[in-house]
């Protein structure tokens, strides 16, 4: 599909990026010829305007005149946007995950690359020619200024910066231009590289580099199974399950090697930004003395740093890129390994279109390229496991932490007798919690609390008549923060002052319900007044780079208590956390979603494991309210065999994935009725089209009924295989009609059921 049609050699096919969903024939100008290449960025006239387009053919199988084609206007980057193996990984991605060429192609190719960023450029000056004494003489008597500045540059070693130079002096431009003209300074351009993380990574990666462990012979196995997999140049997904603690990254790190050192390319995905900073750091101190240069990628980058970022990956300068979910589309040369660190973590699903799996893509893009992917997790995904009984995957284990640290002590607390009985009743933070914060707090150790909830409460409640403050927009209750003193919709952004009497009864007392992150850590101050506390949520994090801050005070001392949502819930590693909390442990468990006791079960595990990595033993102090649930009492046990069985047979029992694929389908708009009708009609459409090739259920009213104002019904589609089905489906939906007022999306292989 992307061969060169030598017949038609000046012509190419393009894609545009702006909604026009098919691709289109262009003519190259003479003056293009020689960059125009697949996957080529290029500037096109569409519909009487400029469009940017990406090159998926060279040559054309159009029957068009070549006479009759448009010419493109330019090649916007210096490099192909997409290499080869992403070309075809676009082809792939866009239909599976039936989303249009623009979304995917937006998705996979930056913002800045696509606006036709350039490299920064600095312009240095240097000695040129020198003055004669008389041409010194009259420089110095008609114009001094440039004078001076010539004086200067000549007592230099090397070059001078211009732009700073000339500040610092006080002198304008037009003096150092001048002496340019007459040949007595030489000016150069040279690129100036945005390298994202090198301010404050060289403290990171000394400490990584400091000691070079010595392998378990769990690690040394698993190190020897994945450098025969990677010898062999074929395509394998192995699975890395080892336990929190075991030195996972150590592995992948040994696999990283053994790839640069094979001139090999490497892509490593963690699911959080928050994760990116630790590990770039190591990867940048076992490949800085090969002379191998290691990126970053992720949302949080300036434009400038992306750029940089794009162009050492595409100009081959750089092999080896860490990031979160969206550097599954670095456009990595000789891509020879792939890994997807914590791959069980729904962060790496996409919510909005395209709604890919970054885990899921990670190994179809390995398999394009007869490359290795390893996927690694203490609490794998029921996915993975099932690939791994089936023998799609290989699977390494490691069960034990690196030199037999313990795993840590776990105490569950009963939140319904410490409500009643608790010398701590009403409070967040249950007696015994207390207690060993300030135990740590007082041996100079360091304590984690979790809670995956932001903001002071979850709700207002009025005690009188019952009122509950709810989104006038959303159908969710507002989250009161105490900061500003406002209730906010973490859906839609709604946010308004807090009332102090109650909007419908006027009753003057209002209650705050729940409780939030900001609770959390006001509660903890009052319990450890002088504990240096600090809180990291989305709503603390608004600052670019402050959690690369907050985590690297706390790597070295600076906070004693971190209280935190998810962004600290897994991957972290801090040898001097002793103790954790999960303060409302069963949060998650109690939510319209089969996939509840599976998140459940890996959040524990996952945040629970962040203590006790150093040389002290760890504490674990979960609470809840239902704790001889399943997913509990085996996280407590860490008996991941035993849930894995119990949720395995639940799921075959309804024929949930892992056991089919599903397909979730969303109808939303602002009239509840024709959202109903519609997704009524589609309904008996699908029904009579696929008969029994696919099990619907629903219509129903999705979990949140509204967002913005749109109502929202759903549907679920359970199949054997999403492939099979998706363009059929894509095809009868082009061909129902529907009232423009309501909208429709697809997410195959859906993560998320609200």
């Amino acid at each position: 599909m992307l061969q060169e049609n030598s017949s038609t050699a000046n012509l190419v096919e393009v894609i545009p990026l702006s909604g026009f969903n098919k691709a289109l024939a262009y003519a190259v100008p003479a003056t293009c010829t020689a960059t125009v290449e697949l996957g080529s960025l290029v500037r096109i006239p569409l519909r009487g305007r400029s469009e940017l387009g990406v090159v998926i053919q060279l040559g054309s199988g159009q029957d068009i005149a070549p006479e009759k084609l448009k010419m493109l206007y330019e090649v916007v980057q210096e490099y192909p946007v997409l290499t080869a193996d992403l070309l075809e990984l676009y082809q792939w991605a866009q239909k599976y995950y039936a989303t249009t060429p623009e979304a995917m192609l937006e998705a996979m190719i930056p913002t800045a690359i696509r606006r036709g960023m350039k490299p920064k450029t600095r312009l240095y000056v240097a000695m040129g020619q020198t003055p004669t004494q008389e041409q010194w003489s009259v420089l110095e008597k008609r114009a001094p200024k440039q004078a001076e500045l010539l004086r200067f540059v000549q007592q230099q070693i090397c070059a001078q910066a211009r732009a700073p130079l000339l500040k610092r002096m006080g002198i304008s431009a037009s003096a150092c231009e001048s002496l340019v003209k007459k040949n007595y300074l030489i000016e150069t351009q040279t690129e100036e590289a945005r390298e994202a993380y090198a301010d404050d990574l060289s403290q990171l990666e000394t400490i990584a580099s400091d000691t070079r462990p010595t392998l378990t012979s769990e690690q040394a196995l698993a190190v020897d199974n994945l450098h025969a997999a990677i010898s062999a140049d074929t395509f394998a997904v192995r699975l890395l399950h080892g336990v929190t603690g075991s030195g996972k990254t150590e592995v992948y790190l040994h696999a990283v090697e053994k790839v640069v050192a094979e001139k090999g390319g490497v892509i490593f995905l963690v699911p959080e930004v928050a994760l990116a900073p630790q590990t770039v750091g190591r990867v940048r101190a076992r490949l800085e003395a090969r002379g191998v240069r290691t990126v970053v990628w992720h949302s949080h980058l300036s434009d400038g740093e992306r750029y940089d970022a794009w162009k050492a990956l595409a100009s081959g300068e750089a092999h080896v890129v860490v990031g979160a979910r969206s550097a599954v589309f670095a456009p990595v040369q000789n891509l020879k390994l792939v890994i997807v660190d914590e791959e069980h973590e729904p962060s790496y699903k996409q919510d909005d279109n395209p709604r890919y799996h970054g885990r899921d893509v990670a190994v179809y893009r390995a398999h394009l390229n007869s490359a290795i992917c390893i996927v690694g997790s203490a609490t794998p995904s029921l996915e993975t496991l099932y690939n791994v009984e089936r023998g799609k995957y290989a699977v390494d284990r490691i069960l034990n932490r690196v030199d037999n640290r313990k795993l840590p002590r776990i105490h569950l607390v009963d939140m319904r007798r410490e409500g009643l009985s608790g010398r701590r009743k009403g409070s967040p933070i249950s007696s015994l919690l207390a207690d060993h914060l300030v135990d740590r707090y007082e041996k100079k150790e360091q304590s984690i609390l979790f809670l995956n909830r932001r903001g002071f409460s979850t709700s207002l409640l009025c005690p009188d008549c019952g009122f509950v403050a709810e989104c006038e927009h959303c159908s969710i209750p507002m989250t009161y923060h105490r900061t500003d003193k406002t209730i906010r919709c973490h859906l839609c952004g709604l946010e308004q002052k807090a009332p102090h009497s109650c909007p419908k009864c006027k009753a003057s007392e209002i209650r705050y319900r729940g409780q939030g992150t900001q609770k959390i850590e006001d509660v903890v101050q009052r319990i450890l007044p002088r504990a240096r506390i600090v809180r990291m949520d989305a709503d603390s994090m608004s600052k670019k780079n402050l959690y690369r801050k907050i985590l690297n005070d706390f790597r070295i001392g600076k906070i004693d208590i971190l209280v935190g949502t998810q962004m600290i819930a897994k991957g972290l590693d801090f040898p001097n956390v002793t103790l954790v909390g999960l303060v409302d442990a069963d949060r998650s468990l109690h939510v319209e979603d089969f996939r509840a006791a599976e998140r459940t079960f890996q959040l524990i595990v996952q945040v629970s494991g962040r203590a006790g990595r150093g040389d002290r033993a760890g504490e674990v102090v979960i609470q809840t309210s239902t704790p001889h649930a399943p997913p509990i009492q085996f996280a407590r046990k860490s008996d991941f065999d035993g849930f894995q069985l119990e949720e395995l047979e639940q799921r075959r029992e309804f024929n949930y994935p892992p056991f089919q694929h599903l397909i979730r389908h969303l109808f939303r708009g602002r009239n509840p009725e024709k959202v109903e009708f519609y997704m009524e009609q589609w309904t008996q459409q699908v029904s009579r089209h696929f008969g029994d090739r696919i099990v619907i259920r629903g219509p129903a009213p999705a979990p949140i009924a509204k967002i913005r104002d749109e109502y929202r019904y759903q549907l679920w589609y359970f199949v054997p295989s999403a492939q099979a089905v998706i363009d059929s489906l894509v095809a009868l939906r082009e061909d129902f009609k529907m009232d423009r007022t309501v909208v429709d999306q697809m997410d195959v292989d859906a993560m998320h059921m609200s």
